[in-house]
């Protein structure tokens, strides 16, 4: 199917995308190029709480909140923000029955959703149109694909987003001119999530930069899950990081990740985090396929455990797995090694010894 064909750029057009961090940031470079390819639509995107904390600076969008924790009378509020209002375009970038259901509430010409070998919970019955080309791509790579439905094939790389003079002074007060690694271990808190590296490996290597003189900061959400896996690596640690784990906003992570040297962390957002910083991002992959979900400039610098994962517990290859298929066992994390990390470690930073 070919691509729509407008006389003249939409002069309205829709974002639904909700969450979640890591897809959002993966949003930046899509909407650097709706800017920079038809600069006189507007632009609106329907989008999650959280994440609108990270976002609200970029200019030029109008930003819909949908806070999905008030339940029904968040979807009565959206219904009476929306009410008489008509987009010429509505791209439904996020396949989850809220989203389908959010969908029914936005009035457009055109509702883009996904084809329908990447769709569920009914999608394709809430879209007007499907995307196209390759599925087998990063999640970024497909959120490109809905701008190639509109007809736009060049893209604006630009991740957009930039600290605040105030974060970017506190990110100073903290790391100063020392070499300093991130580290944000914890994944989200999900049934079977095997995303996490153990505790004790983290312990091994904030040990050994620290005694090659590389500042640590461990950082982290606030949810318990985390704080108590933070605690635990900290109790194993025989030299302390300093922790700012629950202890800063969005925005003050992404000035410590834009002043820092590197991170480390599993398959989470923050990892995607360091890709709008432009650091080296040391992502700890065996659960996950990282050529789908990993940060985005940092295939060279990630760690992929996943092939082996598969093997070992799949008997299967990347090439016959299902696309983003997990690998869901307890101790599928423990094949990447302490060494394996230290090796990335070296070729991102300056060592002593």
């Amino acid at each position: 199917m070919a691509p729509l064909s407008f006389n003249l750029p939409p002069q309205s057009l829709c974002i639904l995308r909700l969450s979640a961090i890591g897809d959002v940031t993966h949003m930046l470079p899509v909407i650097a190029t709706l800017q920079s390819q038809w600069p006189d639509t507007r632009i609106s995107w329907i989008i999650g709480t959280v994440e609108y904390q990270l976002v609200k600076s970029l200019p030029g969008i109008e930003f819909i909140v949908f806070n999905k924790n008030k339940g029904l009378s968040e979807y009565r509020a959206l219904r009476k923000k929306l009410s008489g209002r008509r987009f010429d375009v509505l791209l439904m970038m996020q396949v989850a029955m809220r989203a389908n259901l959010l969908s029914l509430l936005i009035k457009a010409d055109i509702k883009i959703g996904f084809d329908k070998a990447r769709a569920r919970d009914f999608h394709g019955l809430f879209c007007d149109e499907q995307i196209e080309g390759a599925q087998r791509v990063h999640v970024l790579d497909t959120f490109f694909q809905f701008l190639e439905k509109l007809g736009i094939t060049q893209r604006s790389m630009n991740w957009l987003l930039k600290s605040s003079l105030a974060e970017q002074d506190y990110a100073q007060s903290l790391i100063g001119q020392q070499p300093c690694v991130i580290i944000n271990p914890c994944s989200s808190a999900r049934n079977n999530n095997w995303r996490n590296w153990p505790e004790s490996n983290y312990a091994e290597v904030i040990d050994y930069l620290i005694q090659n003189k590389i500042q640590v900061i461990l950082t982290g959400g606030p949810a318990e899950q985390e704080q108590q896996f933070s605690q635990r690596i900290l109790d194993m640690c025989h030299l302390q990081p300093l922790n700012l784990v629950a202890k800063t906003s969005l925005g003050q992570l992404l000035a410590l990740l834009e002043q820092a040297s590197c991170l480390i962390a599993p398959d989470t957002g923050p990892a995607h985090m360091g890709t709008v910083a432009g650091i080296p991002v040391i992502g700890l992959y065996a659960s996950s396929n990282p050529l789908r979900t990993g940060p985005y400039n940092s295939q060279s610098s990630l760690i992929n455990a996943y092939p082996q994962a598969l093997k070992k517990y799949s008997h299967k290859t990347v090439d016959a797995a299902r696309w983003g298929e997990r690998v869901r066992a307890p101790d599928v994390m423990e094949l990447i090694s302490v060494a394996d990390v230290i090796t990335r470690l070296k070729q991102c930073l300056p060592f002593n010894n």
